[in-house]
This record gives structure tokens, C-alpha cells and sequence, in this order.
């Protein structure tokens, strides 16, 4: 359990920061106001590039925090530019990298509740990683990506994989 979802997040939080920095560039390179790029969207019912990231970051912290037992730290969502976004990227990927194997290994019939919005949800440990964590997680990472080749930043499927 802890291989299959701390790491992955980590890893995949880094490629995000590197697709980020990326972003930043280009709106340097290009005199794009920054907030343009943060608060770009694919699509006007869609959330911004902002809420992807933040909602990536609370999908990870989330996850692993509720398979080892603990309440999920609280991020204000109040990042609007890309240095905030590197910090939380960075706050998230620090706070994971304080969850040890011994606490999420063997989690996979733990019962996860959480509510979302009015909806209160329950789960086994590893249908909660594997089906609703996980998926939720590369969604708002693979937008995030999605929104910046939108508008031009010059990414590909080797930036969001990452080096191996």
C-alpha cells in the first residue's frame, strides 16, 4: 500500500513542479502575465489551473494521511502565484515524505470515511487508493498539464512521466 500510493505521489508532484516551472518560464519568455496561465482553464465550467494543483496537493496529502490514520493537514487555497504554487507542491511533498511505510503498509481492508461536500463516503483501504484516490489524483494532474499545452507552454508526455 505505501509503494503503490507515497512514492507515486511524490513522483508525480515532482513532475508537476517541473511542468510548473516550465509554465512559469513561458510566461516569462512570452510576457504572459502570470495570472493568465494560473487562472486558465480548458473549459469556462471547469476549475483554473490553480484549483488543479490545489486539489491535486489535497488528494495526496488526503490520501495518505487517512490510510495512516491521521487527519489530512489543511492548506488555506489561497495560491495565486507560481512561487505559492511551488511552496504547496513543496509543503505537500514534505509532508508525505513524513508518512513511513509502517503506517499505511496493511491498510488495504481499513475502512476510510470521508464526506465530500453533502456526501459522505466510505471505503476499504485499498478500493479507496486504488479507485478513488489514485484516479482522482492523475485527473487533476493530467488537466493541470492539459490547461498549460492549451495554451501553448511546450510540455510533453516525457514531462509529465518524468525521468525513470
Amino acid at each position: 500500500m505505501y509503494q503503490a500510493s507515497i512514492p507515486v505521489f511524490i513522483r508525480m508532484l515532482k513532475n508537476l513542479r517541473a511542468i510548473l516551472q516550465k509554465g512559469q518560464a513561458y510566461a516569462e519568455a512570452k510576457k504572459i502575465e502570470p495570472t493568465v496561465l494560473i487562472n486558465s482553464r480548458l473549459y469556462p465550467d471547469m476549475f483554473p489551473l490553480v484549483r488543479q494543483i490545489q486539489i491535486a496537493s489535497d488528494v495526496a496529502k488526503g490520501c495518505g494521511a487517512r490510510l495512516a490514520g491521521l487527519e489530512p493537514p489543511k492548506f488555506d487555497d489561497n495560491e495565486s502565484t507560481f512561487p505559492e504554487l511551488f511552496a504547496r507542491i513543496d509543503e505537500t511533498i514534505a509532508y508525505l515524505g513524513t508518512l513511513k511505510p509502517d503506517q499505511i503498509d496493511g491498510t488495504e481492508e481499513k475502512t476510510i470515511t470521508m464526506q465530500i461536500r453533502n456526501n459522505t463516503l466510505t471505503f476499504a483501504g485499498m478500493p479507496f487508493l486504488l479507485n478513488f484516490a489514485t484516479p482522482n489524483f492523475y485527473f487533476h494532474v493530467t488537466t493541470a498539464y492539459d490547461i498549460f499545452r492549451h495554451c501553448g507552454v511546450e510540455i510533453g508526455k516525457q514531462d509529465f512521466i518524468g525521468t525513470m
